[in-house]
């Protein structure tokens, strides 16, 4: 079974070819021209996904060594995300899906996320407990089986990935910031700057980034931005380790909770250096085992998106073609 990914919900145009289970092709186009606003402009976002995505298409068929004519189905993310750029990948997917007499498989953002994990080798086992977390999201999962899962705790207010892209900005880093603080934390001390912790009541998995955002936004207004190349990699170290703490504490309580061996973690922070080795740390010296995707599977990709659709499909699964984007599409 051939399955052609699509995936427009933020600023990445990403199309994939799935052969059986396996990555054929996954070409991403990612867009530069918000940087200069310090942040995605949805109708920008929409209108260059409208002049990449026959080509990004294009090229994932050629890539994947696959004519349109072996295609068995099409997977398309409709949500969530911002509203218009869902409806180019989607309204792209379901016309192609219907000029080829094809199914066409509408999937849900978070669960490409949350599956892509067993995009690799090797994978965790069912059930495993997965930390999704990214510039709109920040997750904790229970995933008994495919597409059997339980949300056990998500933030309250900032997601982690939007913390760090606010926090960057503050410190005039720039967008997007999550991979320049991650930059300079490894060069700086993580212990320099108590920034506060916040792990909310006793007996919760859900998640609140607000404060430490605030906590930055005090510490500049107090001491000014910070000129001393050392002192700013002091501050993104402090800032990166108070969030990192949180995801780490609250991912292996709920891997305890639940008795599962297997830990994973998904989404764009997720490749964040920080995290991924303090979360390895902790899940060793729990008797646990972390997996991770790899790098180009952390940020939003069509693989993924197609090979949820291929999973979808081998139970006998297909959406119709009314099927619309839905910005706020929570994980059922």
């Amino acid at each position: 079974m051939t399955i052609l990914g699509i995936e427009t919900s933020c600023d990445e145009t990403s199309a994939a070819v799935i052969r059986d289970g396996k990555i054929c092709s996954n070409v991403i186009s990612s867009q530069y021209v918000h940087r200069k606003y310090g942040g995605v402009v949805p109708e920008l976002a929409s209108r260059a996904h409208q002049r990449l995505i026959t080509q990004v298409v294009e090229e994932a068929l050629q890539n994947g060594s696959c004519g349109i004519r072996d295609l068995d189905a099409v997977a398309a993310t409709y949500g969530p995300g911002l509203v218009g750029a869902l409806l180019v990948g989607l309204n792209f997917g379901k016309a192609l899906a219907y000029g080829l007499g094809i199914p066409f498989v509408g999937v849900n953002h978070m669960e490409g996320h949350l599956y892509s994990v067993l995009l690799g080798e090797p994978a965790p086992e069912f059930p495993f407990v997965s930390l999704i977390v990214s510039g709109g999201h920040t997750l904790l999962v229970h995933v008994r089986g495919p597409f059997l899962h339980d949300v056990l705790g998500q933030t309250r207010d900032d997601a982690a990935g939007e913390a760090f892209d606010k926090v960057a900005k503050m410190l005039g880093l720039g967008y997007p910031g999550g991979p320049r603080i991650d930059a300079l934390a490894a060069q700086g001390n993580p212990r320099a700057i108590r920034f506060p912790r916040s792990y909310l009541e006793q007996d919760t998995l859900d998640f609140s980034f607000s404060g430490i955002k605030t906590a930055v936004l005090y510490y500049v207004r107090d001491h000014g931005l910070p000129g001393d190349p050392s002192v700013l990699a002091d501050v993104c170290a402090s800032f990166q380790q108070s969030v990192v703490d949180v995801l780490v504490r609250k991912t292996l309580r709920a891997a305890m909770m639940t008795g599962v061996r297997d830990v994973a973690i998904a989404g764009g922070v997720s490749a964040n250096a920080g995290l991924r080795h303090e979360l390895g740390k902790a899940c060793t010296a729990a008797g646990k085992r972390l997996f991770m995707p790899h790098i180009e599977f952390c940020m939003d990709n069509g693989a993924m998106i197609g090979y949820v659709g291929w999973l979808k499909r081998n139970r006998g699964i297909r959406s119709p073609l009314d099927l619309t984007a839905v910005a706020g599409l929570e994980l059922a």
